[in-house]
């Protein structure tokens, strides 16, 4: 046992204290002892707290064994101390990439972001009386009438902007309004329209950003205490290709702390639909604010349901497109192998019309593939082999949620209707099955990587300042992740690659496949990088019910168009929350 030195009237530790040590002297294998200067001394480990580290990861040495190790335990250490002085921004990724596709499987082409997409947009289009009855229109609208000058883009902007002074701090959706910024870029907008240089349908329409995209001259709070006056010196890329085409910012929305939830340190973001609850997370006030008529459209992002969520929970359209497709450069990173960047919108037109313009390569995010994005003009949904996930229809898959059984019920019978909805448009449905595969116990993945990226966070006692400490919360989750050994990580990765291989062979069999959003897929398909797409499917007790559509590698395309037509075949898309009520 090394000696360790008490403070006057403590006491040594025994053997129930080894067991109790911080999570960085047991990921380490050492008991932490003083130091000059606040170092710690990289002395070697003592045989029982080997032991109990190799505990953790299920293994077990013997003495001789244990002892052998010591000297290399400790050289590790040291290696650790060292690394722990490198400059290691928060930008800085690791030296690996992520690909969800098969070596040599991507579609033919390059990417064309900005390139004309032949999205329908209405022809005949009617200036209304007063400019606010616009606030729930979708951007296929908004666009026509801003193109022909019906509106301007400074009149559509300001309108926002008095929605979102009036409903955004009810809805508890704003960190910041960028008012100035806002009608600046609209004005600019009306001068290069009227001078005949129209840049597209996203020209002149407001839009907002949730609060971890990096906007040059604003906060990105990240929805954390710890960071709420940072301001970074740059745009992020989905921010500039935004810019590009000519989408004007007016507001940082909220997100849930680190993208985690919807709890910021502003507290819970409201749901439209009823203010009492919150419009989950991560990406809530992207949700909450598409929902409400506060923007024409946001963007959010999804590591694990952030974009899905939301969306089903404030009953906009979201759109998770595949792993790789969007440049994060300048976004917040959570998990390096499977953040993604989506469009939040009012229907899927739009979400087309906001994908095409922010994916493909920028020669920043290294994750990002060079792929088209082709949109078929003579889709014809009857074509399509559609999967669902019947026992998800039949049973809620997360029932623990729903307060009761009946209410349980009433929402499954909304979505049995769907697939009813589904299949009057020409689509033949079958039903399918999930591999059987233990996808939760990837989820290490996402926390040892989310671990990693605020690991300084961590260690320089930040965490006590977010807003949530639960055991749910991110604080206990870095804690506790600290404990993961990287071999575990690494089986992890592994164990991943089979699943891709087994999703990837489901999706051979379907064109797409549809469950309700709180599905056992969505861990899945987040894993292996799939993209998805969540849609109203109809109320139950007042709120949205979503319906998930979840396709092919790359194949954005036939998952909007067969979203599309859907969406054609159904009137929900069509109701949106009264604010009366905030």
């Amino acid at each position: 046992m090394i000696p360790v030195r008490p403070r006057s009237g403590a006491r040594r530790p025994g053997r129930r204290d080894l067991l109790r040590v911080g999570p960085a002297a047991l990921a380490a294998g050492l008991w932490p002892t003083p130091a000059a200067a606040g170092q710690r001394a990289a002395v070697q480990a003592p045989s029982d707290i080997l032991e109990c580290a190799a505990t953790l990861a299920d293994l077990e040495f013997t003495a001789d064994e244990r002892n052998l190790m010591r000297s290399d335990v400790a050289r590790n250490r040291r290696r650790y101390a060292a690394l722990r002085e490198v400059d290691v921004t928060h930008d800085t990724a690791p030296a690996f990439a992520f690909r969800p596709s098969p070596a040599g499987r991507l579609p033919a082409g390059r990417a064309t972001p900005h390139a004309a997409l032949p999205v329908p947009r209405p022809e005949r289009v009617a200036v209304p009386a007063s400019l606010e009855a616009l606030a729930f229109e979708p951007v296929t609208t908004l666009s026509r009438l801003i193109e022909r000058r019906l509106v301007t883009s400074v009149d559509l902007t300001r309108m926002y902007l008095d929605r979102l002074r009036r409903h955004g701090a009810r809805l508890n959706a704003v960190v910041t309004l960028l008012e100035d910024t806002a009608l600046a870029q609209a004005a600019a907008a009306d001068r290069e329209i009227a001078g005949g240089r129209y840049r597209g349908p996203l020209h002149g329409i407001p839009w907002g950003a949730k609060d971890l995209f990096a906007t040059r001259g604003a906060r990105t709070t990240w929805g954390a205490r710890p960071y709420e006056q940072q301001v970074i010196d740059a745009d992020a890329t989905v921010v500039e290709r935004l810019a590009e085409a000519g989408a004007v910012l007016v507001a940082k929305l909220s997100m849930g702390a680190l993208a985690r939830g919807s709890v910021w340190f502003g507290g819970m973001t409201r749901n439209p639909w009823a203010p009492g609850r919150g419009s989950s997370g991560s990406s809530a006030g992207s949700g909450a604010a598409t929902a409400a008529g506060l923007v024409g459209f946001a963007l959010g992002t999804e590591t694990l349901g952030s974009i899905i969520s939301p969306s089903a929970a404030c009953g906009v359209t979201g759109l998770r497109p595949t792993f790789g497709r969007v440049s994060r450069h300048g976004a917040m990173a959570l998990t390096w192998t499977m953040d993604k960047i989506g469009p939040m919108c009012r229907g899927v037109d739009d979400c087309a019309l906001v994908f095409n313009a922010i994916y493909g390569p920028d020669g920043r995010d290294d994750a990002v593939v060079d792929a088209p994005f082709a949109w078929d003009s003579g889709f014809d949904p009857a074509r399509l082999r559609v999967g669902y996930l019947a026992d998800e229809f039949e049973r809620p898959p997360l029932g623990a949620l729903f307060r009761n059984a009946r209410a349980a019920e009433a929402r499954q019978a909304v979505l049995r209707t769907a697939l009813d909805d589904l299949r009057r448009t020409g689509m033949t449905l079958e039903p399918i099955a999930l591999p059987e595969f233990p996808a939760e116990a990837l989820r290490l993945i996402l926390e040892s990587e989310a671990a990693a990226a605020f690991d300084d966070l961590t260690r320089g006692g930040g965490l006590d300042q977010l807003t949530e400490q639960g055991p749910d919360a991110w604080p206990n989750v870095f804690r506790a992740s600290r404990l993961i050994p990287a071999v575990e990580y690494i089986r992890a990765q592994r164990a991943r690659t089979l699943l891709m291989r087994e999703m990837n062979a489901l999706l051979e069999r379907v064109d797409l496949f549809v469950s309700p959003t709180l599905s056992a897929s969505l861990t899945m398909t987040n894993l292996t990088g799939h993209p998805a797409l969540a849609l109203k499917a109809g109320f139950s007790g007042g709120l949205p019910v979503g319906l998930m559509l979840t396709g092919r590698l790359y194949d954005e395309s036939t998952l909007l168009q067969a979203a599309r037509a859907y969406e054609r075949a159904t009137r929900w898309h069509t109701l949106h929350p009264s604010l009366d009520a905030l």
